[in-house]
């Protein structure tokens, strides 16, 4: 069994491509293009010089030794937050900017809830000259105003969305208005593994750098390319979806996908979407979904503004729906905890997201001799103002 996606874009029954009948021409020529120009060299070599000389890639897999004996394990981070813009996100940004510029469009859309796709996106933007717009719920234009700051010092426009929750799911559905309305010359930038397919796995094969960078350095630093644990937040899940990307089929590479249990998973303050979703249809591809009996989707709530959101992509709900991947959810505290936890153990202060993921140290054991691989998937500037109120810094 593969949990890769199928040739008619789903992930055993979850992903496809729900999507109104206006934008049928864009994904269309996004699933008939998307995999022929990625495999072209040209394209393949100016994607490896930019992850390279623009983003900073490789990053670097760190033995967090005081970490390691505290948990008495080893214990690694992949460093993503060392990326150009402090997270992943930007791996995804270039490849689908490339793919913009060779499909001749000149207007890029975007959707973005802490922030860093949109500046990624702007990023990549500025980069290649062409214009941006950016979305963003209001709620997340005050959480996240320094990144907000930082797209419009990269020229994007940030337009708000003011319907909902006013977060990330909102932003989303005005991309996609917007991608309606102007079908030609726009191409929608989505930063998760989430959508109509082809993006869900698109994005992962963009960001599946960072699974195959994990091999290479355990290959140099263990004499093995495999870990025995792979950890990663998951909010749509673009960064788990990198890091378990090379690791999916391997089935003895454990992975754990760690959600936002916001206030806790039954207190109707919560975006633990494995343990609270049932099977539906959000921003164009079938998953699951926080949803309410008669079907309308549930308002998340996470501290953490990436992981603020009803869904999950359809990789991650077939790998929870198949038991590959052990789902655990983290509260609000827990992570808030870990976030100045980490930076007094190790000198990283991470994004409130990638906190989430270390939390999963306090609640499973692992061996002396196992290799655990978490994802840092950003670090924690734009997360400054919220750790401040929290912590009364």
């Amino acid at each position: 069994m593969s949990y890769n996606v199928n040739e008619k874009g789903y992930y055993g029954e979850f992903g496809g491509a729900y999507i109104p009948e206006m934008l049928y021409p864009n994904v269309e020529e996004l699933r008939h293009n998307y995999l022929k120009i990625t495999a072209e060299p040209e394209f393949q070599a100016e994607f490896d010089a930019l992850l390279k000389d623009y983003v900073g890639r490789p990053t670097p897999l760190y033995f967090a030794e005081r970490l390691s004996a505290q948990y008495q394990t080893k214990i690694y981070l992949k460093r993503e937050d060392l990326c150009h813009t402090g997270a992943h996100k930007v791996n995804n940004t270039i490849g689908q900017i490339l793919l913009a510029k060779r499909l001749g469009k000149k207007r890029i859309i975007a959707e973005t809830g802490a922030g860093q796709h949109g500046v990624a996106t702007a990023t990549v933007c500025a980069l290649m000259g062409l214009e941006c717009i950016v979305y963003m719920g209001e709620v997340d234009i005050q959480r996240q105003a320094p990144n907000v700051a930082r797209m419009k010092m990269l020229g994007a426009e940030v337009r708000p969305a003011l319907s909902g929750s006013k977060t990330l799911k909102d932003a989303t559905n005005e991309a996609i208005r917007d991608w309606i309305n102007n079908p030609v010359d726009t191409y929608y930038i989505i930063g998760s593994v989430v959508g109509p397919h082809p993006y869900p796995d698109m994005v992962a094969r963009f960001q599946s750098v960072i699974s195959k960078e994990i091999q290479e350095q355990l290959l140099e630093k263990e004499g093995q390319k495999n870990p025995d644990y792979v950890i990663a937040c998951v909010g749509g899940g673009s960064n788990a979806a990198g890091a378990y990307y090379h690791f999916l089929d391997q089935t003895d590479v454990n992975i754990i996908a760690v959600e936002a249990a916001g206030l806790g998973v039954d207190s109707g303050e919560s975006a633990a979407t494995s343990a609270l979703g049932k099977v539906g249809v959000i921003h164009g591809s079938k998953t699951l979904l926080m949803q309410t009996t008669d079907g309308q989707i549930t308002e998340p709530y996470s501290i953490s503004a990436g992981l603020d959101y009803p869904g999950v992509g359809p990789m991650h709900a077939n790998l929870y729906a198949t038991g590959r991947a052990q789902f655990i959810s983290i509260t609000d505290a827990e992570a808030m905890d870990w976030g100045l936890k980490l930076s007094k153990l190790e000198g990283l202060i991470p994004a409130i997201e990638s906190a989430h993921a270390f939390a999963v140290l306090d609640k499973m054991k692992f061996k002396k001799d196992d290799i655990v691989v978490i994802n840092l998937s950003g670090r924690g500037d734009k997360d400054l103002n919220t750790y401040i109120d929290y912590f009364k810094l």
